[in-house]
């Protein structure tokens, strides 16, 4: 059984940041946010304020059908005149629920005694200094309640980079950039000097990038032979959307050439074609897809073009051969574990045996830069598992190595139906990301990129390894947000980075298939005001 607990504010602030924190000791808790003065009833209609992200249908209807559960702890937050206090009570109902025996493996237990903490505030009007404060009362007070502390401090975005990216842009050293995210974050020395690395790498590829005046073009493929259980994508199934895929093409080419149009004044640096799985579409609109971007677009004068091949099952020999016609740098071959027992469970659809026959086809027909992404904490594998993979992985002997710690999303099968799979474990641990580093390290590889998602196993990050001169740029781009990012395609968020990187709008295209070839129009203008407005000088707004 989860815990149920109340967590309650003297006022609305920071609720989300505290929020985060306590989910990340109590990764199964239920928290019910609630405000000082307000009836519970007020607080649970459709006014509320969405602090908490919103519940899917299938969890309203379990909700609707069970017993409200009892609240079996209290936390309350207080905004005094010069000080944040912070407390917890356990309730009566907690101790007829049998925690011990039914609370996940590695789950934090909640403590007997009653728990108080207070802090300091400096200043009320400075937002960001207050946040560090508050989270600093309430991260502290939760590591003394627990015994443990996290290995990324109190950090609750998903971008531990742009602290130290920051500092070293504003001139600083990385022994500030240390200081800072171990004195005010709390942030482990592993991940202190991880987080380091990947800023002081990143930064000296963005520097060869004029990231104010040129633009990235993402291009969408939104169709896979199979849905993966952890998939949180707007994927769909080629097999029942087969007859779209040439009426979604033809609508995408539209697109790609409004966005040449209107940003032909810029240099284009990077294409990311991602999914989905781009290959999963047969080898001629392959090749119609990848001829349209070369009447487009400059291609020959990119740092970078990447396209995801994903499954192995999709890729052949004569879908590799249109690529290699086009300038494609980077190739990603993934095949997220190699322990086929895991994948038959997560739905991949390809067998071991694929991925090293596709990875050395493509060795065979000349790629140069293949990524391989790996995810850990996948249902059913631990050490033992992680290890057997990495080391068929450093047999194959790949140019980059991403790997992602699983996230269980709201909307993945596996989140959604992850009742079904209670007896089987979802591990990971700081061995076994040690041991990921120490396999991407014996192949040559350093961090050049890094990010966190919610609800990952083990509250730790994905981290995408490169041997020098095989980084993926776009990576880059896209986490640092340092630069504006043309998307095409259903679903697909197109980023406008302006102001010198300080402001970031976005204009999202619609995810259903048909509305996107229905609605094309709509999603054009939507566009075209962007680029008017944010980044053209005579709106006002300029990126220069």
């Amino acid at each position: 059984m989860a815990y149920t607990c109340n967590l309650i504010f003297s006022e609305k602030n920071y609720e989300y940041d505290i929020y985060a924190l306590i989910r990340q000791f109590y990764p199964g808790m239920d928290i019910h946010i609630l405000y000082e003065g307000i009836e519970a009833e007020e607080m649970t209609g459709e006014t509320k304020t969405p602090v908490v992200p919103a519940e899917t249908m299938q969890e309203k209807r379990k909700r609707q059908n069970d017993e409200e559960p009892e609240v079996q702890a209290v936390f309350s937050v207080r905004y005094e005149a010069e000080s944040v206090r912070f407390f917890y009570e356990k309730l009566p109902a907690a101790e007829a629920s049998i925690i011990e025996e039914n609370a996940p493996a590695g789950e934090m237990l909640l403590p007997e005694e009653a728990y108080a903490l207070s802090g300091p505030v400096t200043d009320w009007e400075d937002r960001i200094r207050t946040k560090n404060e508050v989270k600093a009362v309430v991260y502290k007070a939760l590591t003394e309640m627990t015994g443990k502390q996290m290995p990324w401090g109190d950090l609750t975005g998903i971008r531990p980079t742009k602290i130290p990216m920051k500092v070293l842009d504003d001139g600083g050293s990385r022994e500030e950039a240390e200081k800072l995210l171990k004195e005010t974050y709390f942030v482990s020395e592993e991940k202190t000097q991880l987080a380091l690395d990947t800023a002081v790498l990143e930064k000296s590829l963005l520097d060869t990038i004029e990231t104010e005046t040129g633009y990235s073009l993402y291009v969408g493929i939104p169709f896979c032979p199979s849905i993966c259980l952890y998939c949180s994508f707007g994927s769909h199934r080629l097999e029942q959307w087969k007859k779209m895929v040439d009426p979604y093409l033809q609508t995408m080419y539209k697109e790609l050439r409004f966005i040449a149009d209107e940003m032909q004044d810029r240099h284009l640096d990077t294409i990311y074609i991602g999914g989905g799985t781009p290959t999963s579409i047969t080898a001629e609109q392959l090749d119609e897809l990848l001829g349209v971007l070369d009447d487009t677009f400059p291609l020959r004068e990119l740092r970078e073009f990447t396209v995801e091949a994903g499954r192995p099952d999709t890729i052949t020999e004569d879908k590799l051969r249109v690529l290699r016609k086009y300038p494609v740098t980077r190739i990603s071959i993934n095949p997220q574990t190699m322990n086929q027992k895991t994948l038959d469970l997560i739905g991949r659809g390809h067998t071991v045996e694929e991925t090293i026959e596709k990875f050395r086809l493509a060795r065979k027909l000349g790629f140069d830069n293949i990524n391989m992404d790996l995810i850990v904490g996948l249902p059913g594998e631990g050490e033992e598992e992680v290890l057997h993979t990495l080391e068929e992985v450093r047999k194959l002997d790949p140019d980059s190595l991403t790997v992602h710690s699983l996230a269980l999303k709201r909307a993945t099968r596996l989140n959604l139906f992850k009742d079904q799979y209670r007896p089987v474990s979802f591990e990971n641990s700081a061995r076994i990301m040690d041991k990921t580093m120490e396999c991407a390290r014996a192949m040559g590889m350093n961090p050049y990129y890094l990010y966190r998602q919610k609800n990952m196993a083990g509250n730790f990050e994905n981290v995408g390894y490169a041997r020098p001169g095989k980084e993926g740029l776009y990576n880059i781009l896209i986490m640092e947000e340092k630069q504006s990012i043309l998307a095409a395609g259903s679903g697909a968020s197109t980023k406008f980075v302006f102001d010198g990187g300080k402001r970031i709008e976005r204009a999202e295209n619609v995810k259903d298939l048909r509305n996107y070839i229905d609605r094309i129009d709509e999603m054009l203008e939507r566009k075209k005001k962007g680029i008017d407005l944010y980044l053209k000088p005579q709106g006002g707004c300029s990126a220069g």
